[in-house]
C-alpha cells in the first residue's frame, strides 16, 4: 500500500520528495506473498532496476492442471504466469518467513524455513508443518510485503454488536447479505474474503437491494444475483 500507489503518482507525474522515494533500484528485493499484488510488485521492481527480484509464497505451488476437488465451473487453482512473471524474477513455494536481520538499523537478510502441508484443521485449511533443519537466509535490501488478507478485525465492533463469523474469520451472512444480528449486513472483503474489488462493487450493489427492501419493505434497486454484473 506504500510502494505501489507511490509508482503509480510517479508515473502519473506527481513530485515525490527523494527522502520518501521508495525505490528497488540496484536493491535485492524479496516480495513476501505471491498472488496478483506481489505480481505488480516484483513487475514494478524490475523495471525500476532491482538487482534480483525473489517472490516468496508461504502456500504450495498451484498444479498445472485441476485437481480432482476443483472441477468446473469452480475458478481453477493453478499455476498461472503472469507478464510481469515474464519479465524475470523467481518464484518460490511453501516458505515461512521467521525473522529479518541487519546491521546499524539497515536490512541485510530474510530468515526463513521450508514447509510441508499436512491434514487440514476444523477450518479446512491444511496444518503447515516447518521442515526440520530447512532454515536458510537471503540477503535482501528491500522487503515488499504482499501478503493476503486474513479476514476482518473481530475485537470492537463486530465482537461488541455479537456478529457471528464463518469458519475462516469472515462475517456470516445469509442469502440477503444480512448477519445473524438483524439491520446489520455485509459485502465484499468482510463477508467473502480477500477478492478483486469489483467483487466488491458487485456485492455493495445487492446488499443495497437487500438493505433498502429491509428499511422500506420494497425497493426498485435491482438486486444482483450471485454478485455477478452482466
Amino acid at each position: 500500500m506504500d510502494y505501489l500507489p507511490q509508482q503509480n503518482r510517479i508515473l502519473k507525474g506527481d513530485d515525490i520528495p527523494a527522502e520518501e522515494r521508495i525505490s528497488a533500484e540496484g536493491k535485492r528485493v524479496v516480495i513476501l506473498g505471491g498472488g496478483d499484488t506481489g505480481a505488480d510488485c516484483l513487475g514494478t521492481a524490475l523495471r525500476q532496476g532491482a538487482e534480483t527480484v525473489h517472490q516468496v509464497e508461504l502456500l504450495p505451488r498451484p498444479p498445472d492442471d485441476r485437481n480432482e476437488n476443483n472441477p468446473w465451473p469452480v475458478w481453477p487453482t493453478i499455476f498461472r504466469t503472469s507478464a510481469a512473471h515474464e519479465e524475470g524474477g523467481g518464484r518460490e513455494y511453501s516458505i515461512l518467513t521467521k525473522s529479518f536481520s541487519g546491521e546499524n538499523g539497515v536490512l541485510k537478510r530474510l530468515h526463513a524455513v521450508r514447509l510441508e502441508w499436512g491434514a487440514p484443521h476444523e477450518t479446512g485449511r491444511p496444518s503447515m508443518i516447518e521442515v526440520e533443519g530447512s532454515e536458510f537466509e537471503i540477503e535482501t535490501d528491500l522487503v515488499l510485503l504482499a501478503m493476503g488478507f486474513l479476514g476482518p478485525e473481530q475485537p470492537g465492533l463486530l465482537t461488541n454488536l455479537g456478529i457471528a463469523f464463518a469458519p475462516r474469520g469472515n462475517v456470516n451472512t445469509d442469502a440477503t447479505r444480512m448477519t445473524n444480528v438483524p439491520g446489520v449486513f455485509s459485502a465484499g472483503d468482510m463477508a467473502r474474503g480477500q477478492s478483486l474489488v469489483v467483487w466488491a462493487i458487485a456485492e455493495g450493489r445487492d446488499v443495497a437491494h437487500h438493505v433498502d427492501k429491509y428499511l422500506r419493505g420494497a425497493t426498485d434497486l435491482p438486486p444482483v444475483p450471485g454478485g455477478v454484473i452482466v
